[in-house]
């Protein structure tokens, strides 16, 4: 077995939500998470870009997805990047 590295795009679900407090529940949430970084939208809106390296066992990478889903404040997260490590 090996790892995967994802890259997932967290959408906020305004630009009033406090990207320093999400980022925050993220780390905690999420173990593996490497980086986490903002990425300008436009209007004022910007995304998280998440990587993360998990185990390529079935139903890791949709479970991080699901679990960073669930967060208050996290519109929609979706794995833009999958590559085996």
């Amino acid at each position: 077995m090996g790892n995967v590295a994802l890259i997932i795009r967290i959408m906020p679900e305004s630009p009033e939500v406090d990207l320093d407090d999400l980022k925050s529940r993220i780390k905690a949430a999420i173990v593996g998470l490497h980086e986490i970084r903002e990425e300008p939208i436009g209007f004022g809106l910007k995304a998280l870009k998440a990587a993360v390296v998990v185990s390529d066992a079935g139903g890791e990478s949709d479970a991080v997805e699901a679990r960073i889903n669930g967060l208050e404040g996290v519109e929609r997260a979706e794995i833009v990047e999958l590559t085996l490590t």
